[in-house]
């Protein structure tokens, strides 16, 4: 398991970085793209599970969604617009299917969907969000966005590193094991630990009071925490073990961004709301 999580780390970090120091719409582009693999997934997974779904149309609806956060605001609300838009098309679609009732679940499905991995555009979001950062701050060099989203990067993967290693050497009391059963105790309290550190730290480079990061590392890791269940909750009910085979050791495109999901709006609701 190790020398897998290895293996993918280097695979995916590099791009990553490399995505990251571009900065503006190569971000949208990488995240349009995982959107979209993620999408693919996510109606292979619901269809497995008994679940019909407009795969097609709902992935169209996903990436559409990171689109119009990438491009200059036309009219404001146009995401909302777009997905009232969307949820419409949607249900005129499914009104081919001969059964009502096999329609209401191809709807509901695509739609939901859609929706659930399109959450991945709160990336892009977080990043026009950010105000800008403060000449005095450690990693001002970075920039709002870059500084932003690397602030949520690493404190995902220090809240999913602190879990695993502290899981494994102290775990035995599990929780929610009919959704995955290898959560533990200790390993959530491993990896809020790790989470709040990382994200003190990020919070000083960025010029924002450390100590918040008491505050904005456990919603941090809670959000990653949940977006991982999520994602696992889907994947039993479809009797899978992976989303995909993407990636070597994390399976599919949508094992590896199922945390972000979650954590991308919960800091990005907290940009909007705390950073000045």
């Amino acid at each position: 398991m190790l020398r897998q999580r290895a293996t993918s780390a280097v695979i995916l970090v590099p791009p990553l970085l490399v995505v990251l120091a571009l900065g503006g719409i190569w971000i949208a582009a990488i995240v349009a793209i995982a959107t979209a693999l993620a999408a693919i997934e996510v109606f292979r997974l619901a269809r497995a599970a008994g679940y019909p779904s407009l795969a097609a149309l709902g992935t169209l609806l996903a990436v559409a969604v990171v689109v119009d956060a990438a491009v200059p605001r036309l009219l404001q609300g146009s995401g909302l617009l777009l997905g009232a838009v969307g949820v419409m098309l949607i249900a005129a679609a499914a009104f081919a299917a001969r059964d009502p009732r096999e329609g209401l679940a191809t709807w509901m499905t695509t739609v939901f969907g859609a929706l659930y991995v399109a959450l991945l555009v709160f990336v892009v979001r977080l990043g026009q969000a950010a105000p800008p950062l403060p000449g005095t701050a450690p990693l001002s060099v970075l920039g709002a966005e870059r500084g932003w989203i690397l602030l949520l990067v690493l404190g995902v993967w220090s809240f999913d590193t602190g879990a695993y290693f502290v899981g494994r050497r102290f775990g035995q009391r599990k929780f929610l094991t009919h959704i995955s059963p290898s959560k533990t105790y200790a390993g959530l309290v491993g990896g809020l630990i790790a989470v709040t550190l990382v994200t003190g730290v990020m919070l000083w480079g960025l010029g924002q009071p450390p100590f918040l990061g008491v505050v904005l590392g456990p919603l941090i890791g809670l959000a990653a925490q949940a977006g991982d269940l999520a994602e696992s909750m889907i994947k039993r009910a479809a009797g899978a073990k992976d989303s995909g085979d993407l990636i070597p050791g994390h399976g599919g495109i949508l094992d590896r961004i199922d945390s972000f999901l979650f954590a991308a709006p919960v800091v990005t609701l907290y940009v909007v709301a705390i950073v000045r």
